[in-house]
């Protein structure tokens, strides 16, 4: 009767324990450092405080995509700004083949002249850290 009692307190906590929130285990470390690298380029910031991590290398393309904040003191409620990256392959070099910020996406085959010259920018940069 005892254990009975303990199995069936287990399985009532189980299912709440389930459902707790945990972060998404890295898949890949050098995509999303890559990624982290093209936020702090693209901002022109020495550093950036990331929320949630996120990496793809098995998707065609590969890329990661993180949530961030550019304040020193960021709490929880500050990692609101989000980017994406796509590379050409998962291991190095990667070679940056677009990336995304808010709405707005920086690429080789972007409309907006602006938008493709900070695509080369960025990309220019991300191959001299080779």
């Amino acid at each position: 009767m005892k254990h009975a009692f303990v199995a069936a307190a287990l399985l009532v906590a189980t299912p709440g324990a389930l459902l707790a929130a945990s972060p998404a285990v890295a898949q890949s470390p050098q995509l999303e450092q890559a990624c982290i690298s093209v936020a702090r380029n693209f901002l022109l910031m020495p550093t950036i405080k990331t929320g949630v991590v996120q990496s793809f290398p098995e998707l065609d393309p590969p890329g990661a995509r993180l949530t961030y904040s550019t304040r020193e003191d960021a709490k929880p409620t500050d990692f609101n700004n989000e980017i994406s990256c796509e590379f050409e392959k998962a291991t190095a070099p990667l070679g940056l083949r677009r990336f995304c910020i808010s709405d707005t996406c920086y690429g080789p085959n972007e409309q907006e002249e602006a938008n493709r010259r900070r695509y080369l920018e960025i990309k220019a940069l991300m191959d001299r850290q080779k």
